[in-house]
């Protein structure tokens, strides 16, 4: 089998190393592309893919961009003439041009409120491919799983973490990650988390060492909690925190499954941090900073934390899958059926 997979956020390349190496294993080929964001190309090289960069847009740019990426990608796949086409969240480009060229594309989305980047892609997928906690029903072209993208590459059968990062920045005791967002994606538009993120590493600071990852510059003051990583070592630091507080619902779920107790501050709902939180109780859903840090506080007085959260975390692991060999048996399934 031949297959294209377009690269449009960093998140989508933790999604689909795995099921790019055990694709190759049994002799598929791809043609990767990739946009030029944040640490995207810098995980494609450290995992050793090949693959097209490609540029990226925003604001009102990212519409006139839209045409000529379609563009680009619709001249590899010409050339590479792939028996699939597969994109992430909201990838318009991979659907546009599949639908174009009569080529079976699949769209692996968790993210129900990107409205804009739905009604660009979804009309032209072929399958849109969904967790069962997914809240918006698509019709005929859903195709659920009991499962978050973020068991495509930590579930256990595909991650264990190691302790070299936490000896490399000399950690001792609690610590805490804050993740701090930029609020730039399509999907960001009207969304934000913290008010002030002085005040919650203030507070936090009392318990235990605080660190920051953050997608912008931050305040002078806070500019010594930040860390310095490869984008690939961040899941090492996350498996042994205390717990997480932050921006960025990805991460709250990659805890989640992790079994650390995590505090997403949005404004925006996802269904798969919904259900970690209703169902298992792993994450805390808040809009206000101030309940955020509330939880926080509350949580970090806490006895027996680490085991209360593994204990959450098995739950979970019972009633979910392997996201990675489920997606090989779909694909294989779907295109040789």
């Amino acid at each position: 089998m031949r297959i294209l997979i377009d690269f449009n956020h960093p998140a989508h390349v933790h999604l689909f190393k795995n099921f790019i190496w055990e694709m190759q294993k049994k002799g598929h080929e791809f043609c990767l592309v990739a946009r030029d964001k944040e640490c995207t190309l810098r995980l494609l090289d450290a995992y050793g893919f090949k693959y097209t960069k490609r540029r990226g847009y925003k604001g009102f740019k990212k519409f006139l961009g839209m045409f000529q990426i379609d563009w680009m990608i619709y001249k590899l796949a010409r050339k590479f003439k792939p028996d699939t086409m597969i994109g992430g969240v909201g990838n318009c480009y991979i659907a546009q041009v599949s639908w174009f060229l009569g080529i079976p594309s699949y769209i692996f989305d968790d993210t129900e409120h990107s409205t804009l980047q739905n009604w660009l892609t979804f009309p032209f997928a072929t399958k849109i491919v969904t967790p069962f906690c997914y809240k918006l029903n698509l019709g005929k072209k859903q195709i659920r799983y009991e499962g978050y993208h973020e068991l495509a590459y930590l579930h256990p059968k595909r991650y264990t973490p190691s302790k070299r990062i936490i000896n490399k920045l000399n950690i001792r005791g609690k610590y805490f990650i804050v993740r701090i967002v930029e609020w730039q994606a399509t999907h960001d538009v009207g969304d934000h988390g913290f008010t002030d993120a002085t005040q919650l590493v203030e507070q936090l600071s009392k318990y235990g060492r605080v660190l920051i990852t953050s997608e912008k510059q931050l305040p002078k003051e806070l500019e010594k909690y930040r860390i310095k990583l490869h984008p690939e070592e961040i899941y090492d630091l996350m498996a042994y925190c205390t717990l997480l507080i932050g921006e960025s619902a990805t991460m709250a779920s990659e805890c989640a499954v992790l079994g650390v107790p995590a505090i997403f501050i949005s404004q925006t709902y996802r269904g798969y941090t919904d259900e970690e939180e209703e169902k298992y109780g792993l994450v805390f859903n808040y809009k206000s900073q101030k309940e955020g840090i509330q939880k926080a506080l509350e949580l970090v007085k806490r006895k027996n934390l680490k085991k209360e959260w593994q204990s959450k975390r098995e739950r979970l692991l019972k009633d979910k899958i392997d996201v990675t060999n489920w997606m090989i048996n779909l694909l294989e399934n779907e295109i040789f059926k």
